[in-house]
């Protein structure tokens, strides 16, 4: 799904994405792309930011209140650091800034969509992967849920993505640009600044204190590492 106001921005996507044999639908605001996000779920949202009705930040932060999984590929003329990370700390996957590229926001839709893709019907279903824990954080791939501490945590696809591979090797230091391949694949046109935007908002909730966590530490220097506070004796 494309949301976009300028009709020649939204032709262009519209034209780039069938060329790669992609079914669009095209929306010209705000409230049309949450209503049809709502009715159609689609596998993938790339949104521009200033918009009528509603903009881009509004209709994440209300789909991601929502709990939809969509991935969402926001595009906007503004560029200072700033603006890039309110919207990933609203729930976006990736943010690209106006004039692009259009080679490269389709290579950024491919990476974002084999990240997201939904599984099709399989007759031999491979076993579902077990939880993942570590103390008292549990992360459930199969069920794409988080608890800690027995209560639920909403995370967005890349906050869960990121803990996910934290939890499946606790203890151990992952770099960043280890995580960002988690994320988003070995892909030179994602910054690192990503990774840091989505342990800060991970602290936020699962730990009790967020600017001194005991979970999800900081190795200076090298990266992140996932811990059980109460196995340290802390």
């Amino acid at each position: 799904m494309v949301a976009e106001d300028d009709d020649k921005q939204a032709e262009l996507i519209r034209r780039y994405l069938e060329r790669e044999g992609h079914g669009v639908t095209v929306v010209r605001d705000g409230l049309a792309a949450l209503e049809r996000v709502r009715q159609r779920e689609p596998d993938l949202l790339i949104l521009d930011v200033m918009m009528p009705k509603a903009d881009g930040l509004d209709v994440v932060r209300v789909l991601r209140a929502e709990s939809r999984e969509v991935a969402v590929l926001m595009l906007t003329a503004r560029s200072t650091e700033d603006d890039l990370l309110l919207g990933l700390d609203l729930g976006a996957d990736d943010y690209m800034t106006k004039p692009y590229s259009p080679r490269e926001l389709m290579a950024r839709v491919r990476t974002l969509l084999r990240r997201s893709r939904r599984p099709g019907p399989d007759p031999v279903l491979p076993p579902e992967p077990a939880a993942l824990r570590v103390g008292t954080l549990t992360v459930d791939p199969a069920r794409h849920e988080v608890h800690v501490d027995g209560e639920a945590v909403d995370c967005t696809p890349g906050e869960f993505r990121l803990l996910a591979a934290l939890a499946a090797e606790p203890d151990r230091v992952f770099s960043r640009q280890r995580l960002l391949a988690e994320l988003h694949g070995f892909d030179r046109y994602i910054s690192a600044r990503t990774v840091d935007v989505h342990v800060m908002n991970l602290r936020k909730k699962i730990e009790r204190s967020p600017r001194r966590p005991l979970r999800l530490l900081t190795v200076f220097g090298v990266g992140y590492k996932l811990t059980d506070p109460g196995g340290r004796g802390a």
